[in-house]
């Protein structure tokens, strides 16, 4: 009886602990925010054309989009190791506030195989602008095992940068510098 007892209780605990050894990916987050000393509409005029990531991103080197700002638009944007292509969720102009997924990865050019990202541009007052880039995605590599190169925290370190590359791309279009 107390040997019944003894494997039913190993065989629950072996329950419990199986899954917690044999996890996959779990979503990451990364969330940049910059000041740029330009009224929010003139700032929105840049940041919210769906499209227009080009002309202020440095690390985007040629964009392709249909769909203008409609929900469904896509963009393929050229990065220096290669292509990624984006979905228009959400559009927003009175909110100054823009939502896309990642529709076609390439964990070269970045190291992510799924993202949702969200910019908005809010007024900061005295004619300046506070915009948020914010996104929740997952690593490269989905198995359980990745390769440094597209673990959890080159993910998070590569989000991170392009999206403090871009704001200050941003920033600097927008302050006309």
């Amino acid at each position: 009886m107390i040997l019944r007892h003894t494997v039913t209780a190993l065989a629950a605990l072996g329950f419990l602990v199986l899954p917690a050894l044999a996890h996959g990916p779990t979503p990451q987050k990364a969330e940049v925010r910059a000041t740029i000393a330009a009224a929010p509409d003139a700032v929105w005029a840049l940041a919210g054309n769906f499209a227009g990531i080009g002309a202020w991103h440095p690390w985007v080197k040629a964009v392709t989009a249909t769909g203008g700002n409609a929900p469904g638009a896509e963009r393929v944007l050229v990065l220096e190791k290669g292509e990624i292509t984006d979905g228009l969720d959400e559009y927003d102009a009175a909110a100054r506030s823009l939502g896309w997924r990642l529709n076609k990865e390439n964990v070269e050019a970045l190291p992510v195989s799924f993202y949702t990202a969200t910019l908005t541009v809010a007024d900061a007052g005295g004619g300046k602008s506070e915009v948020t880039w914010a996104a929740r995605f997952y690593r490269g590599d989905t198995g359980n095992f990745p390769p440094d190169e597209l673990n959890d925290e080159a993910a998070i370190a590569a989000m991170t940068a392009y999206f403090e590359a871009g704001l200050q791309g941003l920033k600097t279009k927008a302050e006309g510098r």
